[in-house]
This record gives C-alpha cells, structure tokens and sequence, in this order.
C-alpha cells in the first residue's frame, strides 16, 4: 500500500522525555483539561520535516479515517498452512513477531490468517510456533478490548498445542492502567501537572475501551514484561535506551518494571510511562551504539521493536507535491548498521499491521 501523509506535529514541541500533551519550558498556566471522550482528528496540515531531536508524545501521530473497520465482522481469508517447525531445536516452532495493533482488531486477525497462525475462526492453527507481541494493543483504533482478549484467548490455545504466544508491555498499556488507576489525580512531570487520563485522551484514548475494561484486563497488562531475548532477538517495545534505567538485565528490568507497578504510586508509574514513551534512539548516526549498549546489556544480535512508525523513523511522513512519494510499508525496517529492526507499519496512519517470521530473510 503506498500512501501520503503529513505530519501533524503539537504546536509546542516538547523537548526529548517531555510527557504527552504538556508544552515545552517551564510550568505555565493550570493542568490540562480535556473533553471527556476522544477528541476528534485535527485537520491535516501542509507536510513538514520533523526537527532531528523530535520526541512524539502528544498527539503527533495522525489517525487516517479508515470506513473498512467493522468490529463485529472480520475480514477472513483463506488460511495457509500451519506454520509448524518440528526439526526446531527443543521441539519449538518458528518464531514470529506482531508489531503495533492499537486497536485494529480486524486487520489483527486478517494479519494472523495470512501467516497461518489462525484458522478462519481465530483459534490458533500454529501448533508449536512461537509468536511475541511487541505491545501497544489499545488507543487510536476501533476495538483494543478485543485486541487483548484475542490475544489472551491465543495464549491458552497455543500453549495446549505446544507452542505459545505472550507479549510484552507498550507505554499505551502502561498509560490505560494510569488512566484507570489514577484518573485525574495530578502527576509531576518535567513540564509541570499533568494526568494520566488527559494523557490517554490526547493519546486516542477510546471510551468504549475503558468502558469494556475488567479487572482480568487490567491484572493481564500488569503482569507482562518489557524486555525479551528470543533466537539471538531481543524483543522490546519502545526504541528507547531507558529499560538501561531499570535494571543491567532482562529479569532485573522486568522485576523492577513489576514492582513499580505494584507499589501503585501516581507519580512513579508516571515517570515509567514517560520513559517508555521516548523514541528514536537508534535512527541517527549515533543509533548502532545505542543499540549496542542495550544488546551488551541483555544479550542478543539484533533489537526488534515497535513503537515508531516506520515511516517517522524514516522522516518521510509526507511529500510537497502529495503525489507520486508516499511511502509503502511492506514490511519491517531494518537499520542502526543492520542491528535494529522496526515493526510498527503504521496501521494507525493507514499503514500496515505486520507479522514477520523471525530471522528475516533476503
């Protein structure tokens, strides 16, 4: 699919770290207020390029009308064969990966069909494969409620086949279970106050989300982790070299990640959240160093995240002319000197969902 698009930047660009939705410098003015449900889609604006250090965490990232989204009804298409690997060593199948779904709940399991790791009832159909998902299951789209009881539901079933599917904890995760937990209770941030329910609104925060929302939902998201190695991959949601921030290795990371979560305090998880949201760190010229640091740190060849759409991360989010230089997002986006792979295909920009087979080939 190739597309146009122009960026749709804050007014007030935050500096790298700064929280969703607060302006740049110094506290100004009383906290942010917003309409209690989604705000509706800014109007486009004339293409820009992004500043080098641009950090999104407002509402940057625009969501394109998309009339081929129906909850209730979702696109099936013939199912290939189950991708089973038996000659694996230890019994385990392939190993896939599924990058940011935010929602699209249809496009989620027409993406899983075309792999063979669903049937046409969405049951799981992989036998022992393997398949991690990078985070980011709500916000934005029509239906991330069903995104994650999908996801729950292919966790029992691959398990009693043999193989297995986990995931692991996006900073929209991270900002649902504030927003239910702390509401409006006022956080500091580097920017001032700020609330992790204004965030989730600026953020495409869905009412009928948080409406649909139980306690098992919410005990889920808690409890997944954020940093993964798999097959030489190590998995992790956010470009980002902050997990470096919570501990020197993959289960000192994802301990402390849990205990902060535990604790419950507005303030702490905030800070978690705001960390998680950073992005970026291994687009520029410094980037393989920063993904070696993190390789050093928890192992493995390659870092296979979501987060930033592919194609912010290749600046190109629009073309002056609008015609002829859209981007088409194939599949994932692998840069940093070949040591990062990028599997955010920007589905809510009307991109693609990928699901990739791990190790990439050609």
């Amino acid at each position: 699919m190739v597309w146009t698009m122009g960026a749709q930047p804050p007014a007030s660009v935050p500096p790298p770290g700064a929280p969703s939705g607060m302006p740049a410098g110094p506290p100004a003015g009383p906290p942010l207020h917003l309409p209690a449900g989604p705000p509706a889609a800014p109007p486009a604006a004339p293409p820009v390029q992004l500043p080098e250090d641009y950090t999104p965490t407002a509402r940057d990232l625009p969501v394109i009308g998309r009339t081929d989204t129906l909850i209730d009804h979702p696109v099936v298409l013939p199912v290939p064969e189950p991708a089973t690997s038996p000659d694996m060593p230890g019994g385990m199948g392939p190993l896939y990966v599924v990058g940011d779904v935010h929602g699209f709940y249809d496009e989620l399991r027409e993406a899983l069909a075309a792999e063979g790791l669903i049937d046409a009832d969405g049951d799981w159909a992989a036998g022992n494969a393997r398949l991690w998902f990078l985070g980011d299951f709500t916000d934005r789209g029509p239906d991330g409620i069903g995104v994650i009881d999908l996801v729950m539901q292919l966790s029992a079933q691959a398990a009693a086949a043999g193989g297995y599917c986990k995931a692991l904890m996006g900073n929209h995760e991270l900002l649902l279970l504030g927003a239910k937990r702390f509401g409006d209770t006022p956080v500091q941030s580097g920017a001032g106050t700020a609330s992790f329910q204004a965030a989730w609104l600026l953020n495409g925060g869905q009412k009928s989300d948080m409406d649909r929302l139980e306690d098992h939902h919410l005990q889920w998201m808690a409890r997944l982790d954020a940093v993964m190695e798999e097959d030489g991959h190590l998995l992790v949601h956010s470009d980002t070299t902050a997990y470096l921030e919570y501990g020197g290795s993959i289960e000192a990371v994802n301990d402390t990640v849990h205990e902060v979560l535990t604790r419950s305090d507005a303030d702490e998880v905030w800070d978690l959240f705001r960390k998680f949201t950073k992005r970026f760190a291994f687009r520029d010229e410094s980037g393989s160093q920063a993904v070696r640091e993190l390789l050093d740190a928890y192992g493995g060849n390659r870092v296979v995240h979501g987060h930033s759409p592919i194609p912010y991360l290749l600046g190109e989010v629009g073309a002056e002319d609008g015609e002829g230089d859209g981007i088409a997002v194939n599949g994932p986006h692998v840069y940093a000197d070949g040591l990062a792979i990028a599997m955010d295909g920007g589905i809510t920009m009307a991109g693609k969902l990928l699901v990739v087979q791990l190790p990439l080939t050609g």
